[in-house]
């Protein structure tokens, strides 16, 4: 209890403040663009409103459990191009158990560093090139990479293009490499192409943001995301 007591008061005071740029896991670059108390399971909070540029949506959450959901400050011009230049090293040898490397890679989105996410499209493509991804695979591949290329462009100030086009110089030349040691290799494969009910995790959206709850054991975790036309 008193370990969970100073974590509270330590992320209280990590406030984002109106038109800072943060990141949300799983959603990508937003911006802070109002504060204000609002009723949440009859108790009045203050709540950040977040705008995702590249979703064109509006997400609510409490001032005090932003932490929970991992939302962060941009990182900077530097570890974004670390990041980057992670994309071209070769991750070694990838599980062929699909369903343990799409809930390891999961778990990284979540977790929402810049450096996870670059892990996830590193892999993923690496893997790839061994054997075409399963749709849901490519969907995470395709989220992540969205998200890298969201937070790189904002935190160096580079266009959207520029930084896919520094992606995929990264990634190429050991995906090649890659994908040659492949053809002359016999790999154990063990990926099913075909995805059955178990795997229902939303790549594009965390389910836990989908409107208000009633339920105040979800307090923590309950947001509301809204189109950006529609009226509050």
């Amino acid at each position: 209890m008193e370990k969970d007591n100073e974590s509270n008061e330590k992320h209280e005071g990590e406030n984002f403040k109106i038109n800072q740029r943060i990141v949300y896991p799983t959603q990508g670059v937003g911006i802070v663009v109002d504060i204000f108390d609002r009723k949440f399971n009859g108790e009045m909070m203050k709540h950040y409103k977040i705008y995702i540029e590249v979703s064109d949506m509006n997400v609510y959450v409490p001032v005090k459990n932003a932490w929970v959901h991992g939302i962060r400050p941009l990182v900077s011009a530097q570890e974004a191009t670390d990041a980057l230049n992670s994309l071209a090293v070769d991750c070694g040898p990838i599980t062929s158990d699909w369903k343990l490397r799409f809930q390891q890679n999961m778990d990284l989105l979540k977790k929402g560093s810049i450096k996870d996410i670059a892990t996830i499209v590193r892999s993923l493509y690496q893997r790839s090139k061994v054997k075409e991804l399963p749709i849901q695979e490519r969907k995470l591949y395709d989220n992540a990479r969205r998200l890298l290329i969201d937070e790189v462009s904002f935190a160096t100030g580079k266009s959207a293009e520029e930084v896919e086009a520094e992606l995929h110089a990264k990634l190429e030349p050991i995906g090649a490499s890659i994908g040659k040691k492949s053809v002359q290799q016999n790999f154990d494969d063990d990926d099913d192409d075909e995805f059955g009910d178990d795997v229902s995790e939303n790549v594009e959206t965390d389910d836990s943001d989908d409107g208000d709850s009633d339920d105040s054991d979800d307090a923590a975790d309950s947001e509301e995301e809204e189109d950006d036309d529609e009226d509050e």
